[in-house]
């Protein structure tokens, strides 16, 4: 008589096996996805700086005062559709001037792999506690 059936360890030894290769890749997949979100977030950056420069530009040398101003319009020219958003949204991008005045800016994003960032501890403009996490962009005037 022939058994044509799997017996209860073959199954379970593939169960095994198909349990560790999910975990595998359901990890990796997950970092991708962060270092997908973080890319994401430092295309932001640039593009903020860039739209920062060129409001600089076109308003006597100064840069806005909030972000608003970038995507209102203030001063006459109008240099984004609209202000990005975080991609978890979990936080905003962080909008800093040094002195409150239009001189200088620092515009943040706090970054999911906490050692990806280049913001520095010793920075006049941007200053913050856990530097690595954050990755800056600053007034290049």
């Amino acid at each position: 008589m022939t058994n044509k059936g799997f017996t209860l360890f073959e199954l379970l030894v593939t169960m095994a096996i198909i349990g560790i290769l999910a975990a595998v890749i359901g990890g990796s997949f997950g970092n991708a996805q962060k270092k997908g979100r973080d890319a994401r977030r430092i295309e932001d950056m640039k593009n903020i700086q860039i739209a920062m420069e060129q409001y600089y530009s076109f308003n006597n040398s100064a840069y806005p005062s909030w972000s608003a101003d970038l995507v209102l319009g203030a001063g006459g020219q109008k240099v984004l559709e609209v202000w990005p958003i975080d991609p978890k949204n979990v936080a905003p991008y962080i909008y800093t001037w040094k002195n409150k005045s239009s001189a200088s800016y620092c515009i943040c994003a706090l970054l999911e792999n906490i050692t990806a960032g280049n913001a520095s501890d010793n920075d006049p403009v941007c200053v913050f506690a856990n530097s690595s996490s954050y990755y800056c962009v600053k007034n290049q005037q």
